[in-house]
């Protein structure tokens, strides 16, 4: 089963689960859409936190959403894991226990799943399908370029951005970042190293005009979710004001944003968020 990464974790599903139980309600009516739902970091169906102690077993994102049945369900339901072991378990909780349930299940890669869906959802063939994406990822494994195919489609996405435990731990306070780190964030940011260092460092002079050094901005994790919020913006029309997630210092984590090319859809996500965030 997955690890617990604490009470933050309960609540970003909190606020999938409620998401989606609005979004359902909207599309109660409109039988012509087919709905599915797509998980890209689905785990194995259940997060544990284990202490010596206790054992606080969560249900996770993909067997609450499973659940839902009114005032609809979702037609189908594409779950992704990569890990093994993580996705045996995924199948027992989830096809093997919801036989009646349309649902898919693959251990691959994420970001090749969500180009696979966008180019699914582009498809003339399946102009009626409507899809409600979570992408939950532990780091920095979603690639830009996979969030840049979903460019245009008629889906809202919960994503979440490790700013505090991936891409402000990737940029070095003296800006000597090694080229693996760096690889990383352009292909996590789909920026270049001039552009990340643009918006990540200044200049610092001395009394020598010659002799210049770099220093990273102080609030590098805030200026991280609104650049990847403005980079979204790219992508959909509509992005809605994060849920941050701290830890017990509280030290944020990650910004969980939801996107949409559909305004209102944003505005019931800002009214979740604004719930959580108080």
């Amino acid at each position: 089963m997955n690890q617990f990464g604490g009470d933050w974790t309960k609540i970003k599903i909190e606020i999938l689960v409620e998401y989606a139980k609005a979004y359902l309600h909207i599309m109660k009516d409109r039988k012509f859409y087919k709905l599915m739902y797509f998980d890209g970091f689905a785990g194995s169906g259940f997060i544990v936190k284990d202490n010596k102690i206790d054992v606080d077993i969560t249900v996770g994102a993909a067997r609450r959403i499973i659940e839902i049945n009114d005032p609809r369900p979702f037609d189908s339901y594409y779950f992704v894991e990569k890990d093994q072991a993580n996705f045996r378990l995924l199948e027992e909780n989830t096809k093997e226990r919801f036989p009646e349930k349309k649902i898919h299940a693959i251990c691959e890669d994420c970001n090749k799943k969500i180009v696979d869906m966008a180019n699914f959802l582009r498809n003339p063939k399946n102009k009626n399908f409507r899809t409600l994406a979570y992408i939950d990822p532990c780091g920095m494994q979603v690639e830009w370029r996979a969030v840049e195919s979903l460019r245009g489609l008629p889906i809202d996405m919960w994503v979440l951005v490790p700013t505090g435990l991936g891409v402000n731990r990737l940029l070095k306070r003296n800006g000597q970042i090694s080229d693996a780190w760096l690889d990383r964030l352009e292909v996590f940011l789909g920026l270049t190293r001039e552009e990340i260092e643009k918006n990540f460092y200044r200049k610092i002079e001395t009394l020598f005009p010659d002799i210049t050094y770099i220093q990273k901005e102080e609030d590098a994790i805030e200026k991280s979710a609104k650049l990847y919020r403005d980079r979204l913006k790219e992508v959909f029309k509509f992005v809605s004001k994060p849920y941050e997630l701290k830890n017990s210092s509280n030290s944020i984590m990650y910004h969980l944003f939801l996107t949409s090319n559909n305004e209102t859809a944003v505005k019931i996500g800002n009214d979740i968020v604004k719930k959580f965030n108080n």
